[in-house]
């Protein structure tokens, strides 16, 4: 009886530490960081890349939060000496987050307006061409959260259903593009922190 009554009590601790953390006034925190490089063997060819998105919530009532990511992407590709494409761009996304569920194990669906803005530099034979360009979009992402912790979710998310319209300004190109990635095989990880 004693161990049934101490089970109960730690499932009963547990269920109320994972509720409390998307209940309304607690902040979610996490965010993005990347980098990758690569070379073509026995050439002048190489990629590198560096990526920065931190974010930012708050829960303005149990299991709905709002925030935003900012953050910045630079990228450069070089086919020779005098070849290269370099990107930069500043980013911005808002977002609204739904948690669904209690317990350790949740789903969460998010939805997101991306935004960049930024350059293109092209240089062939030492002469350089820049092109800026804008991004906006919307996103609707799917996702599963495990909360180890009262202040940690571990999640798994897909990108989801989203379109995106890109103006090149200076060539006055635009783009638009729509698409579902719901690719299970190759969800994103992530920690969000919670406090």
């Amino acid at each position: 009886m004693k161990k049934l009554f101490l089970t109960l009590t730690a499932v009963a601790a547990l269920t109320l530490a994972s509720n409390a953390q998307t209940e309304k006034g607690k902040f979610i925190v996490g965010g993005q960081v990347g980098f990758q490089s690569s070379k073509v063997k026995d050439t002048d060819a190489k990629t590198n890349s560096f990526s920065i998105n931190p974010t930012a919530g708050y829960f303005v009532s149990d299991n709905w939060a709002i925030g935003t990511g900012v953050g910045y992407n630079f990228g450069k590709v070089e086919t020779g000496a005098d070849n290269s494409i370099k990107t930069s761009s500043f980013q911005a996304a808002p977002f609204v987050r739904n948690y669904v569920g209690n317990g350790q194990f949740r789903f969460f669906s998010q939805l997101s307006v991306p935004m960049a803005w930024g350059k293109t530099t092209t240089e062939v034979a030492s002469v350089e061409t820049d092109r800026k360009f804008e991004t906006y979009g919307v996103e609707l992402a799917p996702g599963f959260a495990f909360f180890p912790t009262n202040r940690v979710g571990i999640e798994l998310k897909v990108r989801g259903l989203y379109f995106e319209h890109r103006n090149e300004k200076t060539a006055d190109i635009k783009t638009n593009t729509f698409g579902l990635d719901a690719n299970s095989l190759a969800p994103t990880l992530g920690v969000q922190f919670h406090f």
